[in-house]
């Protein structure tokens, strides 16, 4: 009796064992994995308006030579540069101006919805402006350094002087809110005209690098051609 329960034992382990060293079947988890990289990529696709292949180019066109060049930019502005005809080229270029005006308007309404906040909560205080000066036809750009910079003190004031409409940019402010409304309180920036938006005080997002040239400090004017150095 004692060895048939041994012999049962016995039995039940090398099963077990048998069982263990079978692996599962597999067969279902490559087709999850297929199918969820597919509804990932069709996800990210459609926030861009685009085809899930043309997303998929996208992320190839950014392993190669332009995601070196130009990192950082968005799937519609690379597929429109690496546009292999017009029709394409004009297609990506429209599909951006309808993602950059939906962009804009949105950034809009809460800049106007912080102006409100700052008039309620800090009436005597000068506030930063949120919105890119791009989004306003026409007006000048200024791109001054906050340190070491005397001819940007007389750019500016040269700019003042003017009374025109201009988006004034600090280079080195790190996106700083306090150093960036203390320098236009020591530059004595018209409050009135910054409540009114024709001044807005801006933090550098890149601007400069991309369009002043290396020139300290410069002044843009935005036309139908983009941005250009005005004197």
């Amino acid at each position: 009796m004692r060895l048939n329960r041994i012999g049962l034992v016995a039995c039940v382990l090398l099963s077990g064992s048998a069982w263990s060293a079978t692996p599962a079947p597999l067969t279902s988890q490559p087709v999850q994995s297929v199918e969820s990289q597919k509804q990932s990529l069709k996800i990210q696709a459609e926030q861009w308006g685009l085809r899930a292949d043309e997303y998929q180019r996208y992320q190839q066109l950014l392993k190669g030579p332009r995601g070196i060049q130009s990192p950082g930019l968005d799937p519609l502005t690379i597929l429109g540069i690496e546009a292999e005809n017009d029709a394409e080229r004009r297609r990506y270029a429209e599909q951006w101006v309808k993602a950059e005006f939906a962009r804009a308007e949105k950034e809009l309404r809460f800049q106007r919805a912080v102006d409100a906040a700052w008039q309620r909560l800090f009436p005597d205080m000068l506030p930063v402006n949120m919105a890119k000066s791009r989004e306003a036809n026409g007006r000048l750009a200024l791109f001054v350094k906050a340190n070491d910079c005397p001819a940007c003190d007389t750019r500016l004031a040269e700019v003042l002087a003017v009374n025109q409409p201009v988006d004034i940019y600090l280079v080195d402010s790190q996106g700083n809110d306090n150093l960036l409304r203390q320098w236009a309180n020591a530059h004595h920036i018209p409050v009135e005209r910054v409540r009114h938006r024709q001044i807005t005080l801006n933090h550098d997002a890149g601007y400069w690098f991309r369009f002043g040239q290396g020139v300290m400090p410069v002044l843009l004017r935005q036309g139908e051609q983009g941005w250009h150095i005005t004197s």
